[in-house]
């Protein structure tokens, strides 16, 4: 396994948008929109998401350690983009956190980021104590997390089509 290393999760991080319209932008509105089920995201619902933790998760929080504060992280909703995302396309969604990213990771690239900041702490409403380390190691697994989501999701619009292959097709059974 790779140990954490701050330019390969920028990179990461920085394609995701990319890859997102690459994947998104030339599917029908009705896979946009599909799930797995209830109480399941569809891509559009995931876009949402990610823009929502854009807005009030990652640099927030990396600010808030930064300034060794010992002020516990503001809760995160990670059911807000039902409402944020009401009216929007998904092409505006995509826009939007293009635009998002783009700002938060120039934004990264601003702070003194160190071997030694990154074991700075910050207190998680929910797990206490973290590290820099792990709060920038979980936004890289976090996006890579929705990309095989997003994946998933359209992959088994064609799940029924797929016959007998189904059986070699994880992302459909899982």
């Amino acid at each position: 396994m790779a140990q954490f290393d701050i330019n390969t999760s920028r990179s990461i991080l920085s394609g995701t948008p990319g890859l997102l319209k690459a994947i998104l932008s030339s599917v029908p509105e009705e896979w946009a929109k599909t799930n797995e089920g209830e109480a399941t995201w569809s891509p559009f619902d995931i876009i949402g998401h990610l823009i929502h933790g854009e807005k009030t998760d990652w640099i927030p929080r990396t600010k808030l350690i930064l300034s060794k504060s010992t002020e516990p992280f503001t809760p995160f909703d990670r059911f807000a983009q039902f409402e944020n995302s009401r009216g929007k396309s998904l092409y505006d969604l995509l826009t939007e956190f293009t635009h998002l990213r783009n700002q938060n990771l120039n934004e990264l690239d601003t702070l003194e980021i160190s071997e030694e900041t990154l074991q700075l702490t910050g207190i998680h409403p929910e797990f206490g104590k973290i590290t820099l380390k792990q709060l920038l190691a979980t936004w890289t697994a976090h996006d890579l997390g929705h990309i095989y989501q997003i994946s998933r999701v359209l992959a088994k619009n064609y799940k029924e089509e797929t016959g007998p292959w189904v059986k070699y097709l994880r992302v459909l059974t899982d």
